[in-house]
């Protein structure tokens, strides 16, 4: 077998990145968190991920039987060849020492006797790799803080010398504030899972400690699902970085980029925000399909609609999508925001970007704020998220529906101060018809008109006629003409 490196891979590559790499080497790790959260699961990653590198790896299951264990393997098509397992059921020793006659309290027996065969089978496999799940046994066994808290210290100091990265797994079931592991071990992972009022359950993820290593601080969300633990790690705008040139983006309307100064800047965002029905997400589309031609490739998350429809309506538009969808320029994510956490939404945008997509639409945010635990959470990640595609290039389209048809619009959330461009769009009513209006009022990269211009998808066809000039109050959605009264 080849040396090992200086840091254990955890077989979870997005706990890889938080890790800046994995575990450091012949070190005791804490896995903490309440039952359910994954902790087995992680493991056996670990675990397997030493086995696929040639070392000698053991699972010790104090709690659970192997034949459970090999359950929750099989229930993620994972073999466990070449990993070594010793299950010791300590129920059935205390049940066996209390029918007989000593001296000793039953546990203080078994406790004894638990040690020595859990270390006497170490000593004969002499792994790369340890588990031990969980110490919840121990601690029963122990009965008092202090003689659990000197087991725990005894099991850090077999391990030193021996080449082995231990995980020990705990659910919490130690008494409040006592942090009698997290300071005997080197690092710890908490896992932790939420129940939303509505939707799957959330995980998530944090390294508390890791003594003298840097790592990815922060909350970061996972899914367990078959094949095991897939780890988002946290965006950190700040650590992407790329050269483009600053051109604009044509959205192949000449009107629509006259009104954006010659169109949308590069790297930059956009918010279009009106009400249900007033154009939004066509327009946003309408990019997405014209950088499309130019052979650019486009993603367009959708949270509200259904993805056929979607396609169906830019097609409707003559905006040939479905053309483009096949060829892979444009690619049509429908998200359930009650099914996909944030985490895992922003490491898909960061893959597709990774793949050479340069235009992202965000159809809605009101989707991706519901996907949010709590609204003050939305500015952060939103913020992150933005400058994070900026960064590298991408132009991003950000659609915002206001609640309301005429007169004050009510938004779920302000969020025009983040964006690079605001365009506003509106209905007005006019000659006994409901006709749509759009105004670009902010840009941030460079000059745009202050005009206020109709909107119409009459025939078919994308139309941005000239400037609403003969009247006032268009916004407020009951236009007067300029002669009528003040």
């Amino acid at each position: 077998m080849t040396a090992l490196s200086e840091l254990a891979g955890t077989g979870i590559d997005g706990l890889d990145h938080v890790l800046r790499g994995g575990l450091p080497r012949d070190r005791i790790y804490l896995v903490e968190g309440d039952p359910g959260v994954g902790k087995t699961t992680l493991a056996l990653q670990f675990l397997l991920a030493g086995v696929a590198a040639g070392e000698r790896a053991l699972y010790v299951t104090l709690s659970e039987t192997e034949l459970e264990i090999r359950q929750i393997a099989d229930s993620h098509g994972w073999s466990l060849d070449g990993l070594a397992m010793f299950e010791l059921s300590a129920l059935e020793q205390q049940r066996r020492l209390e029918s007989q006659n000593t001296i000793f309290h039953p546990s203080d027996v078994e406790l004894t006797e638990t040690t020595r065969a859990i270390f006497e089978h170490v000593e004969r496999i002499r792994p790369h790799r340890v588990v031990f799940d969980s110490l919840s046994e121990l601690r029963l066994l122990a009965q008092s803080p202090l003689r659990y808290r000197r087991e725990v210290l005894g099991f850090k100091q077999h391990f030193i010398g021996k080449r082995s990265t231990v995980l020990l797994l705990d659910d919490r079931t130690s008494e409040p504030g006592d942090m009698q592991l997290q300071s005997l071990a080197h690092g710890v992972l908490s896992m932790q899972q939420m129940s939303p009022e509505y939707g799957n359950d959330r995980r998530r993820l944090r390294v508390s400690k890791l003594r003298g290593a840097s790592y990815l601080g922060g909350n970061h969300d996972y899914a367990i699902r078959r094949g095991g633990i897939e780890l988002f790690p946290r965006l950190v705008a700040a650590d992407h970085h790329d050269d483009f040139p600053r051109e604009s983006i044509s959205s192949d309307v000449a009107s629509l980029d006259q009104m954006l100064g010659g169109g949308l800047t590069r790297g930059s965002s956009t918010l279009l925000v009106g009400p249900a029905g007033s154009g939004k997400s066509s327009i946003a589309a309408l990019y997405a399909t014209a950088a499309a031609r130019r052979g650019q490739r486009c993603a367009i998350f959708a949270f509200d609609e259904l993805r056929r429809t979607a396609i169906e309506r830019a097609d409707a538009l003559h905006m040939e999508m479905s053309a483009h969808v096949a060829n892979g320029g444009v690619l049509v994510n429908q998200v359930d925001p009650g099914e996909m956490s944030p985490g895992e939404l922003t490491t898909r945008m960061r893959r597709l970007v990774d793949e050479g997509v340069s235009l992202v639409v965000i159809d809605s945010l009101n989707g991706f704020l519901h996907a949010m635990p709590a609204e003050k959470h939305l500015y952060i990640q939103l913020h992150e998220l933005l400058a994070f595609l900026g960064q590298r290039g991408v132009t991003t389209l950000l659609v915002l529906a206001q609640a309301g048809l005429v007169g004050n619009m009510v938004a779920p959330a302000d969020v025009s101060y983040i964006a690079d461009s605001v365009i506003l769009f509106r209905y007005f009513e006019a000659q006994g018809r409901i006709h749509k209006a759009m105004s670009v009022v902010k840009k941030r990269t460079g000059a745009h008109e202050d005009s206020i211009r109709e909107l119409s998808f009459a025939g078919g066809v994308v139309s941005v006629g000239v400037p609403l000039a003969g009247f006032r109050g268009v916004l407020q959605g009951v236009p007067e003409p300029l002669d009528g009264p003040a």
